[in-house]
Order: C-alpha cells, then sequence, then structure tokens
C-alpha cells in the first residue's frame, strides 16, 4: 500500500487530502473561499493566497486526523505546481516541500488538469468503483472556469490535447452570463439553479419561444470550442428586452441596469428577489447551448479516435443538465466523478501523483510552480 498527503491550493479552495494507490480517499478537506469572493464577483488573487495561508496547516491536521494516520505513515507529499493563481500555488508548494524535507519522503508536483482528468477513478476504502483501471484510449472532456479542453487519453501518463477553447473558458462563459442575468456567483451553480425554474415550453403552441434559443457556436471542421459570442449574443438578449423593441444596444456598461431590469438574486445578497420566469428561461437558453455545444464534440472525438470511454472533469462536470445530456448522446460509456471531487480538491491530486511515484516521477528541492502549465507538462 501506498499512502499520499495531497495539498490543492491552485485558486480558492485549499485542500488536503490522504489517498492509498491512488484510489482508496481515507481523508478529503476543503476549505472554500466562495463567500469571501462573492462580494467581488469572482477570486481576487491575493485574498485567496492569504486565506491558504491561514487555513493550509489547519486542513492538513484534518485530513491526517480523519484519515487516522500519522506523518510517519506516509509514503510522499504531493502537491499541485500548476496551472493557477501563482501566488495561490507558492502557499501549497511551499508547505508541501518543507514537510517533505522535514520528513524525508519524496514530493511530487502535479499538474491541475491531468488531477482533474483522474478524478472520476477515486473511492472511498469501503465502496469501490467498479473498475479502477479506464479502457484506453478516453476521451477527457475537462471543463472549468479556466479551461475548457477535450483530450485523449492514450495512457495514465500519455495525454494529447485534440481540442480547446479559443476564447472563454465554459465556467468563464457561466460566470459572465451570470452576472449579465443578475443570478451572483458562482455563476455555474446560479445558472443551473435558475434554468431549473424555467417552464418546459413558453409558447401556447408547445414550441420553445424564439427568444429562448441561441445560436451554437459549432466550430465546424475541428475540435476546438468558442464561448465568447454566447455571453455576447445573451447581453445583447437582455439589453433589447430591456428597452422594449429587441433591438440589441450593445452597451456593455450598462450591466447593472441590465441584470436589475430581469428580476433576480445578484451576488452576495442573500435572500435577494427571486429569480423571475423571463430570466429563468434565458439561463436555460444558454445553458443548453453549453451543453449542446461540449456534448456533440465530446461524441465526435470519442467517434474520430475510437475511444472505449469518456470521462468528464472539471468544476463544470458537477453541472447536471451536462452529465445526463452526456450520459445519454455518447457512444461509449461515461465516467463522471462524485459531485465533491468535480470542483478542486486534494484526493485528485494524490491519485495522479501515486502513478508519477510508481513511475519515479518524483521532484527535487529546486520545483518551482509554472501557472500556465499546460496538459501533458509536469
Amino acid at each position: 500500500m501506498t499512502r499520499i498527503l495531497a495539498i490543492e491550493t491552485s485558486c480558492d479552495e485549499t485542500a488536503a487530502a490522504v489517498v492509498d494507490d491512488g484510489v482508496f480517499v481515507l481523508s478529503s478537506i476543503v476549505v472554500s473561499q466562495e463567500a469571501l469572493h462573492r462580494r467581488w464577483g469572482g477570486v481576487v488573487p491575493e485574498l485567496a493566497s492569504r486565506e491558504h495561508a491561514v487555513h493550509l496547516a489547519p486542513a492538513v491536521r484534518r485530513a491526517l486526523a480523519m484519515a487516522g494516520t500519522e506523518w510517519s505513515a506516509l509514503d510522499a507529499v504531493a502537491v499541485t505546481r500548476g496551472p493557477g493563481l501563482a501566488g495561490a500555488l507558492v502557499v501549497g508548494l511551499n508547505f508541501a516541500r518543507a514537510a517533505a524535507v522535514g520528513r524525508g519522503i519524496p514530493l511530487i508536483a502535479v499538474n491541475h488538469l491531468e488531477a482533474h482528468l483522474h478524478a472520476s477513478w477515486l473511492a472511498s476504502p469501503m465502496a469501490p468503483p467498479s473498475g479502477h483501471t479506464p479502457d484506453f484510449p478516453v476521451i477527457g472532456l475537462v471543463v472549468s472556469g479556466g479551461h475548457t479542453e477535450l483530450v485523449v487519453m492514450h495512457d495514465w501518463d500519455v495525454v494529447e490535447v485534440v481540442g480547446r477553447t479559443r476564447d472563454d473558458a465554459a465556467g468563464e462563459a457561466f460566470d459572465k452570463v451570470a452576472r449579465i442575468l443578475g443570478l451572483g456567483y458562482p455563476g455555474g451553480p446560479a445558472i443551473q439553479a435558475a434554468a431549473a425554474l424555467a417552464p418546459a415550453t413558453t409558447s401556447g403552441s408547445g414550441e420553445p419561444d424564439a427568444r429562448d434559443t441561441l445560436t451554437r457556436p459549432w466550430m465546424r471542421g475541428n475540435l476546438d470550442f468558442s464561448f465568447s459570442g454566447l455571453k455576447t449574443a445573451m447581453l445583447r438578449q437582455v439589453e433589447g428586452e430591456l428597452h422594449g423593441n429587441g433591438t440589441p444596444v450593445g452597451n456593455p456598461s450598462r450591466l447593472a441596469e441590465v441584470a436589475r431590469s430581469v428580476g433576480h438574486s445578484s451576488a452576495g445578497n442573500d435572500g435577494a428577489r427571486p429569480v423571475t420566469e423571463r430570466t429563468a428561461r434565458l439561463a436555460r437558453a444558454f445553458q443548453e447551448a453549453v451543453v449542446d455545444v461540449l456534448v456533440s464534440k465530446a461524441c465526435e472525438a470519442a467517434v474520430m479516435y475510437g475511444a472505449k470511454e469518456v470521462v468528464l472533469a472539471g468544476g463544470v462536470a458537477a453541472n447536471l443538465r451536462l452529465r445526463e445530456a452526456l450520459i445519454a448522446a455518447s457512444p461509449v460509456r461515461v465516467r463522471v466523478p462524485a459531485l465533491e471531487y468535480c470542483t478542486d480538491n486534494a484526493a485528485m491530486v494524490g491519485a495522479v501523483a501515486y502513478r508519477q511515484l510508481l513511475r519515479g516521477e518524483v521532484s527535487g528541492q529546486g520545483l518551482d510552480i509554472r501557472p500556465n502549465l499546460q496538459i501533458g507538462e509536469r
């Protein structure tokens, strides 16, 4: 058995976990900063770094206690090297490096994006999944606030990027559209909740209202994505309705007025006004457009590369509509991570680190952060 303490501080979650053999999660502690950043409508890097410095050591102590283990029982310390916020990454790396030196055990640097790809194979010791080993090749759809990429996993450590966003990541688009609609932060859960309130149909004929559909950015002929146009289309749709004549105004400086006009709950406003039916329809229209594109590209890639499985990864993997649509449409088996392993966590870092340790991929004390690390890089 190989036991690893894993640390994750790439953005706004301070996380620590103890993982056995890259699969069995003995403990997973995540200290969220969501409430702190909500008032700003997004993550403030300096605040995130300070919070990591405050909460990381207690999180590690809790992870060890929950796992019922001591430092002496650990075989390695793993930490996210990148990508992520530079200041946030430094906090985690410095702690992990000191722990590895102090305990005389290996230090393992992990790629955050590849860790997300491994999250679907995590399990508790009492309830292991049906199969720990992927049936390669596997198509990975990584969807988060900072990344949207399609990859082919030829093996655990052989990952090829075959498609990526050319502008906004899907999660970033969710956040921006939620702000346009006044739904608050984080945008993904807010839009999902609002969309769930939309009626099944929007006209007497039973057909969807034309205003409730958005043109899909298909990017034909390749596996790339583009979501900035959807964001702009939503802005102009809402601005046009604000002025009562359907004519787009196209003035981004009017976002606050637009948000107020559609009736909503807003960021940092607990117990705010309920979402109106129109806002719910707009949220659903946007969510459906994003889901359609993500699912279509993933299925196309599965066929193109002869994949045996498709794995969904990243924070947006928690979107229930995306999960059900991908499972329904995929020509091959779909793996989705447990909801607690969709957003940033340290257990997924431990999963990758175990396989790197088996290959002898350990880091020296000169290890540094790489905020712009790409999939396939160490």
